[in-house]
């Protein structure tokens, strides 16, 4: 039993599970009305908490590492890496942060000036940086050549994450958000430090690695077109708390699921018949198997590619890369931070605003799960994945402009398009990390690429969207409504997109050749068996 325990396929079913409960920050909007009207909080200074949460999620440097720290002397040592430390950081500060939240709503501390409560959002959302780091890198390391389908697993869980937690808000504490802030520290905390030791680093491959991966890819879409079935229904029908108690049960069913795969794919990895890729020379995987801690497939061209941040950073397709996520990422990130108040200027209905608003989580899945799994397929047919950046920096273009348009319905279209672009890059920017400036230092990196979002996110909402739309606002409220409130914004966003899909072009010119490269590399590893 202790053997079948011992397998990458169990450590990716615990990463699967940590990640479905993460995303707290993706839940902002149930509590930030029990936040504002307990401190006493205008809506600039909401925004200014909401702020320090979007740069707490997406700074992960610091987790990355702490990553490159705790598993390299582990792979020195040559037993497997575990990323528990990391988990630890993040259970603590998720812990922390949003139970001091909590202690502040409720009354059990006084209330904290608004520096400090921007301090309590900033460790509650940074600890998804730390959770999320330890899965993502680990399951790359695991399964290297199908980082893209791994990255697209484990992020897409992520983008569910918040429609996951919603959904334990509706069965435990529905109308009670104050609750839902306590629930917010234990649950990811529990699920965290209970399930860290599975997860680990195995140098291992075997034959069936794709099809396995492929049925955990199954299993997101179905538990995503559940999720969206669940958000229709509930926006339309008033679920008796009954309802809301099976919905939720179905949703465990769903998420427990992955442990079968882990299962039948752990027995075959034991079965001494089962086929490995083997290079000429090291030892028999046979004998190794998953619990090796030895590389079977690190060469020396390998290792020469391997940077850290600093020599990373001193290379033209670093800054390529972390453009195009800025106009990207920011930009989708923006749309999303104001689409509710684009649905009002536009004459949407509450109803109709929140379901914008709760779908995009299942849009945002689509990107981050789609992104990684067909950018894989094609990529083991020799096209390099920089591509598929240049493409969606395309299509989001289109997508900025049918929001600028304010058809009728226009953001109901606009909304899927942005959305599966924007989480796609959630997924292709760690892979071309990976690939293109090696593993060992990957979660330092793609954490510091993903500032751009962030940034990006800043320029756009605040000094763009936000400075346009006051000045055409007018009337009760400094309110605005029609096409006139957003076009221009978006108009300019489209722009950036397309600018983004130049510079995404370069990167793709500049790195052709070593795609090449790496392509065949991988091709000739997955043809021994």
């Amino acid at each position: 039993m202790e053997s079948l325990l011992n397998t990458k396929w169990v450590s990716t079913v615990a990463s699967i599970w940590i990640q479905c409960t993460s995303g707290a920050s993706y839940t902002f909007g149930i509590y930030s009305s029990v936040l504002k009207s307990s401190q006493s909080y205008d809506q600039s200074t909401l925004d200014t908490v909401s702020v320090f949460k979007d740069i707490g999620a997406n700074v992960g440097v610091l987790s990355g590492l702490l990553y490159s720290t705790v598993t390299t002397s582990s792979r020195r040592s040559g037993v497997n890496s575990s990323p528990w430390v990391v988990h630890v950081a993040g259970a603590i500060q998720c812990f922390v942060g949003y139970f001091l939240m909590w202690a502040s709503v409720v009354g059990l501390i006084s209330r904290p000036p608004v520096p400090l409560m921007c301090l309590f959002m900033l460790v509650a959302a940074h600890a998804q940086t730390f959770f999320n780091t330890a899965n993502v890198v680990s399951g790359v390391e695991n399964f290297r050549d199908f980082g893209g389908t791994i990255v697209g697993i484990m992020k897409g869980f992520l983008g569910l994450s918040g429609a996951i937690l919603i959904q334990v808000y509706n069965a435990l504490c529905q109308g009670d958000p104050t609750t839902f802030i306590l629930i917010l520290a234990i649950v990811p905390t529990l699920v965290s430090l209970t399930l860290m030791p599975c997860v680990k680093i195995y140098k291992t491959t075997t034959f069936d690695d794709k099809n396995h991966l492929n049925a955990f890819s199954a299993i997101a879409l179905i538990v995503a077109a559940y999720l969206m079935l669940a958000i229709i229904l509930e926006n339309i029908f008033s679920f008796p708390v009954w309802g809301r108690t099976i919905t939720f049960i179905i949703l465990l069913v769903l998420l427990a699921s992955p442990a079968g795969i882990a299962a039948k794919a752990s027995k075959e990895e034991k079965d001494p018949l089962e086929r490995y890729h083997q290079i000429p020379g090291e030892p028999d995987q046979t004998m190794v198997g998953s619990s090796s801690g030895v590389d079977l497939f690190r060469d020396d061209e390998d290792d020469e590619k391997d940077m850290n941040l600093f020599q990373a950073m001193v290379t033209v397709n670093f800054w390529l890369l972390f453009i195009a996520m800025i106009c990207g990422m920011g930009s989708g990130l923006a749309t999303i931070n104001n689409i509710s108040q684009i649905g009002e200027s536009l004459g949407y209905t509450t109803m109709e605003r929140s379901s914008l608003v709760a779908l995009w989580s299942i849009w945002n899945f689509l990107g981050r799960f789609g992104g990684g799994f067909i950018s894989d397929i094609f990529l083991h047919k020799g096209w390099a994945r920089p591509l598929f950046i240049v493409i969606t920096l395309a299509t989001l273009t289109f997508g900025h402009l049918i929001v600028a348009s304010g058809f009728p319905g226009n953001l109901y279209i606009g909304s899927i398009v942005v959305g599966i672009c924007y989480g796609s890059q959630w997924s292709l920017m760690p892979a071309i990390t990976s690939e293109i400036f090696g593993v060992r230092h990957m979660g330092t990196i793609f954490n510091a690429v993903a500032i751009a979002s962030p940034v990006g996110s800043y320029v756009f909402s605040v000094r763009i969207i936000g400075y346009l739309y006051d000045k055409v606002a007018e009337g009760e409220g400094n309110s605005c409504y029609g096409t006139k409130c957003f076009m221009l914004s978006f108009i300019i966003m489209a722009s950036v997109a397309f600018f983004g899909f130049l510079v995404a072009l370069a990167l793709f010119f500049r790195t052709r050749w070593f795609y090449g490269q790496l392509v065949v590399r991988r091709l000739r590893r997955l043809s021994i068996s």
